[in-house]
């Protein structure tokens, strides 16, 4: 029995927790992996399927594939559910946490960059969520089936935010609360802002980007900016808008504010390098190397909720952190640690073929 008779066989069948397996059908041909699975596995989670993806723990005849790659009719998908259990992350009472604003309905942290968000293997520990139930264990209230939010790898959590970003995250204590948020979220209602520094030579005082984002089909760890109407055609990104507002112009770099209403996956990064303007030290995004900073110049400056739904309104800021607040004050001496340089052929502004 080859594999994809194999898949067949077991299609749907297997532990709910042990290795799953199907055929894609023709229903579903041309489709993206990640949508695929969750159209024949409806049981499992968007995030745990890209999270089993993300650990490679899927497989298409046998190779893995990016989330976005996308399966023909016949193919054989194979995923090993064991290695993305939603285990509960665990408690780091003593662990650093920098609190912003606490109420008896929100929580919004302060992330250092560096740090992840919320553990990705079972048992890891040193990212935010382990602090965070290290100082509010009720987010689990009743043991790990009883937890708030999205899953009880992440309890609580509203958004989430990459590694290298610093900033605000906020925590719901409730899970009326947090439905609410994730609501308000998922509407725009949920008021972000962002600062960054990028090169300032050609950037306007303000400005909106509206490139709509897709994965990037031949690099798993980036999304592509569809500037061309060939790629909106080819690749049916999601929309996306940017709206950005200069503060200050220190040297060759520029201080940019930003909001967003529902932000995709490294929108503001790829938004940024499509105009020729990738955010300092954004490497993977075609930004210019900086040693000292040691990671990309991107930080949730505020987060804000006007109120509703039976969540008090709240507004919360975190100021910008050392390591960019050095780079702008190095720019303004005309001490730049680099020459900046705002097009680079690994941005996002670079063709998928």
């Amino acid at each position: 029995m080859n594999e994809a008779e194999s898949a067949a066989h077991g299609s749907h069948a297997s532990s709910p927790n042990g290795v799953r397996e199907f055929v894609v059908p023709a229903a579903l041909q041309g489709a993206r992996l990640d949508k695929a699975i969750i159209q024949e596995l409806p049981d499992l989670s968007r995030a745990r399927v890209k999270r089993a993806i993300d650990l490679g723990a899927v497989r298409v005849n046998g190779r893995r594939m990016p989330k976005g790659g996308t399966v023909t009719a016949g193919d054989a998908v194979r995923i090993d559910v064991a290695q993305v259990v939603d285990t509960p992350a665990g408690a780091t009472p003593d662990a650093p946490l920098k609190v912003v604003l606490e109420t008896a309905q929100v929580v919004v942290v302060d992330k250092p960059a560096g740090q992840a968000t919320a553990p990705l293997r079972p048992g890891e520990l040193g990212t935010l969520v382990n602090a965070v139930l290290g100082r509010y264990p009720e987010l689990v209230p009743s043991g790990p089936d009883g937890f708030i939010g999205h899953s009880a790898r992440e309890p609580g959590i509203i958004h989430r935010l990459d590694t290298e970003t610093s900033g605000a995250v906020v925590v719901a204590r409730s899970a009326a609360v947090f439905e609410t948020l994730k609501t308000a979220l998922k509407a725009g209602r949920l008021d972000k802002r962002y600062l960054l520094v990028c090169a300032e030579q050609g950037l306007a005082d303000e400005g909106t980007i509206e490139f709509p984002l897709t994965n990037h089909p031949k690099d798993q760890r980036r999304v592509y900016a569809c500037i061309h109407p060939r790629d909106v055609m080819r690749y049916e990104p999601r929309p996306a808008c940017t709206r950005f507002r200069v503060q200050q112009r220190a040297g060759t770099w520029a201080l940019v504010e930003v909001s967003v209403g529902k932000a995709l996956r490294h929108q503001i990064r790829a938004h940024f390098a499509a105009i020729g303007h990738p955010l300092a030290g954004d490497e993977l995004y075609g930004g210019p190397v900086i040693r000292a900073l040691g990671r990309h110049a991107l930080h949730a400056a505020r987060v804000a909720y006007a109120g509703g739904d039976g969540v008090d309104a709240f507004d919360a800021s975190v100021p910008l952190p050392k390591d960019m607040a050095s780079l702008l004050e190095a720019g303004a001496a005309g001490d730049e640690p680099v020459e900046p340089d705002p097009v680079s052929a690994s941005s996002g502004t670079d063709g998928p073929a």
